[in-house]
Parts: C-alpha cells; sequence; structure tokens
C-alpha cells in the first residue's frame, strides 16, 4: 500500500502556506478602504474610539529590524476589520539608520513604548491598552511592566514569537567569545542586538524574580520552524495568569517560521484575537487561515 500520508501532508502543507500568504494580501486590500475619514491603512487613527465590544486599544510593537508599518501590514487591518483601535509606534532607533528600528538599548525602547501608550490612552479615553508583539516588540514590553508602571495601564501583553529568555542564535552567539572585542563592538554599535543574547545583563535583569507580573494576561505563540528565537522553548513564560501556545499544535500543517508568524499568519492572527477577547475566543485550527 503507497504511504498517502506521507505524499498528501507536504501537499497539504504547501497548501496551507500558500492560503496563509495569499488571504492577508487580500483582507489587507480589502481593509484599504476609509471609513468615517479614517486613514486607508485602517490604524493609527486617534480619532478612534473603543467599542463596548472591544473596550481597550490594541498597541502594535515591531520587532528587531521593523517599524510601525511594515511589520504590521497583515495583523493591524485584520485586528482594524474586527472593531479593534489599533495603533503601532516606532521605537529604538539608531542615528542615521532609516526604516530600521528596534536597535538601541531595550530599556531605552521601552521608555518609548510608554509614552506611546499613555497617548494613545489620552486620545481614546480607555484606562487601559493590551500590547500585541512580534519578536523583540512581545519581550520589551515586559520591561515596561515591570519596571516603568506598564502594569496598571495594560490588561494583556501578546508575543509572537518573543524572545522571552533572549536567544542563542543556533548557536551562533556562542562563538562571540572566540572573536576577540566582538561581543563589545556589538554593544556598542547596536545595542538592542546584544541585549537580546541570551545571557546578557538586561535579560538576566528582566527576568530576575519571576517572569510575568500580577494583574496582566500574557499569551505567548511560538512557532517550532522558529530559526532566529532559538531553542523555540525559551519563548514560553512561567507564571500566573501565563498561556503559552505551540502553532503546531493549533495546525500541524503551519510551516511559518520567525518572520511569516508575525507578518502573515491568520492562524497565528486567529489566536492573538482570541487572546485580545478570551471571553469570545473559537478554536483555532487550520481552517483559520481563510477566516
Amino acid at each position: 500500500m503507497l504511504p498517502w500520508k506521507r505524499v498528501f501532508r507536504p501537499l497539504a502543507a504547501l497548501l496551507l502556506s500558500a492560503a496563509v500568504a495569499v488571504v492577508p494580501a487580500a483582507a489587507a486590500t480589502a481593509s484599504a478602504a476609509p471609513a468615517s475619514g479614517a486613514p486607508a491603512s485602517g490604524w493609527n487613527d486617534y480619532s478612534c474610539k473603543p467599542s463596548a465590544a472591544h473596550p481597550r486599544p490594541v498597541v502594535l510593537v515591531h520587532g528587531t529590524f521593523g517599524n510601525s508599518v511594515d511589520n504590521w501590514l497583515g495583523l493591524a487591518p485584520y485586528l482594524a476589520g474586527r472593531g479593534y483601535c489599533v495603533y503601532s509606534l516606532d521605537y529604538g532607533q539608531l542615528p542615521g539608520v532609516p526604516l530600521f528600528n528596534g536597535l538601541g538599548p531595550i530599556d531605552k525602547s521601552a521608555g518609548q513604548l510608554s509614552a506611546f501608550v499613555d497617548t494613545v490612552l489620552a486620545a481614546t479615553g480607555a484606562a487601559e491598552a493590551d500590547l500585541v508583539g512580534h519578536s523583540q516588540g512581545g519581550m520589551m514590553p515586559r520591561y515596561y511592566l515591570k519596571f516603568l508602571g506598564g502594569a496598571a495601564k495594560v490588561n494583556a501583553l501578546v508575543g509572537i514569537a518573543p524572545d522571552n529568555h533572549g536567544t542563542d542564535l543556533d548557536g551562533l552567539t556562542h562563538l562571540l567569545p572566540y572573536f576577540p572585542g566582538a561581543e563589545d563592538l556589538l554593544k556598542a554599535t547596536t545595542p538592542g542586538l546584544a541585549d537580546q543574547i541570551a545571557g546578557s545583563d538586561f535579560l538576566t535583569k528582566l527576568n530576575a524574580g519571576g517572569d510575568t507580573v500580577p494583574g496582566v494576561r500574557y499569551t505567548v505563540i511560538a512557532t517550532r520552524q522558529d530559526e532566529v528565537v532559538t531553542p523555540w522553548r525559551t519563548q514560553y513564560l512561567s507564571g500566573s495568569g501565563v498561556r503559552n501556545v505551540l502553532l503546531q499544535d493549533l495546525c500541524p500543517l503551519d510551516l511559518s517560521e520567525h518572520l511569516a508568524i508575525g507578518l502573515s499568519d491568520r492562524i497565528a492572527f486567529h489566536e492573538v484575537a482570541n487572546a485580545l477577547d478570551p471571553a469570545h475566543a473559537t478554536a483555532t485550527s487550520c481552517a483559520s487561515a481563510f477566516s
């Protein structure tokens, strides 16, 4: 008998991956039409007022080398189209480096997030915001929550492939000691990268005394295919109010890696929506790629 499962599983995975890539683009186009004078993008509309169904604004926090637009061309319209007031910021800029952000010291980036959340809350009249971040953007807000008073202003943090305990880049960071001066150069030129290396002073401070703070709900959405934040299990958090999710447990055929899970994966997006509104959550599956 032919091994049909071996034949069809890669084919199904290929078709699903194509759907994950194509459907968000169509949805983004459909969401591009302005409504009631809102920006064509559907987000960063400071006239938006949260509804009873979605009473908290959502602040999107991009990853390393990302920015407030490119990182969210998939998720921002997805959430705005579902009735959320959605905002995104730029942080961690380096002088003379346009477009590619998230490279500055992460504690300073958390200060930028703090100021941005205050602006969003003032504009919307909401008492709290929800945060959704990709990669560094899923980890950096924890500094804001823990050390800058953010826990009083944030209801939930959703991290998509966050480097909560750093990364070893598949072991490459272990080679730094063999190149004298390389680590010092990294800290001096791109401190935001140095801060994300597993075992850095920044991460040691961030995770000392526990991963979470009381009063905030945490969700981590990870992918087994992650090639940037490694080992992928280090993305998970421990503590009360934490839900750790593996994308392949929701859909075994999902092949999204570190970038795709945040940029275009509607299965991950569906789980973000569940995390933002757990009272009305629906099961996430491979079919969510078409929702």
